[in-house]
């Protein structure tokens, strides 16, 4: 089913790797009216602070709030109860804190939401970051077998933890979607239109390649932010996916 030009712009996160407030509202201010998801990551929630976010969210966008939340249980399900009070649409935890923090995350989403009327945020779990290769796996973080297999039992974890989907690479996304049903959402990240650098990411695909694959979004930052036009090149990555069939 061929995407509409609205459906395709819902399907890009753009990622504000900014420094700060200023530089993030400067192409803020170049992307509006393109119904994009803006992805805030943790060098721009740590600069700008929640305020940044909830102004986000005043201004009509859908927000995937990048943290990656990784530590004891108790700990997780409190930071998951702030995030959601920030009326967020998406947030992440890591896989490898276990199903415990798993669900902590989500109990603290239900406690946030009592008596809130938000709505409940979509939460998803890092796999393997799409800057890992298969000897960093190995050698470094001490995982045997292939990236794929590592993350194939991530998402089976993160499922059985209630959990809506993951974080991987667009390379892993069948696999995920025949190990955890099409509906367990993936979250893409190392997406590159043709000609564009690859930078410090090692598990890539164009943007048309991931819809291919059965990506449910693909988040893409410095294709678009450092581009001399970064709504000219938002504008193509959107062109290119609503002519895919």
């Amino acid at each position: 089913m061929k995407l509409t030009m609205e459906q395709a712009a819902g399907r890009v996160m753009v990622a504000l790797d900014y420094p700060d407030a200023a530089a993030a509202e400067r192409l803020i201010t170049e992307l509006q009216g393109i119904p994009c998801y803006i992805k805030v990551g943790m060098q721009l929630f740590y600069a700008a602070g929640p305020s940044f976010v909830q102004s986000l969210k005043e201004r009509g966008y859908h927000v995937f709030l990048d943290v990656k939340m990784h530590d004891i249980p108790n700990t997780v399900k409190g930071g998951a109860g702030s995030v959601t009070k920030l009326g967020v649409d998406m947030f992440n935890v890591h896989a490898a804190g276990g199903s415990a923090m798993l669900e902590a995350a989500l109990e603290g989403v239900d406690i946030a939401l009592t008596g809130s009327g938000l709505r409940k945020p979509t939460v998803i779990a890092v796999t393997h970051l799409t800057s890992t290769s298969q000897s960093m796996l190995n050698e470094q973080i001490g995982i045997s077998g292939t990236v794929e297999a590592a993350v194939i039992r991530y998402a089976e974890l993160t499922k059985k933890a209630g959990l809506d989907g993951v974080v991987a690479s667009p390379s892993e996304v069948e696999a995920i979607k025949a190990a955890c049903g099409t509906s367990f959402k993936t979250i893409t990240p190392g997406i590159r239109p043709a000609g564009s650098e690859v930078n410090d990411q090692s598990r890539i695909m164009t943007p048309s390649e991931a819809l291919r694959q059965g990506t449910d979004y693909m988040v893409i930052g410095r294709p678009i932010t450092a581009a001399p036009s970064p709504r000219s090149a938002l504008e193509s990555i959107i062109e290119e996916l609503t002519s895919y069939e």
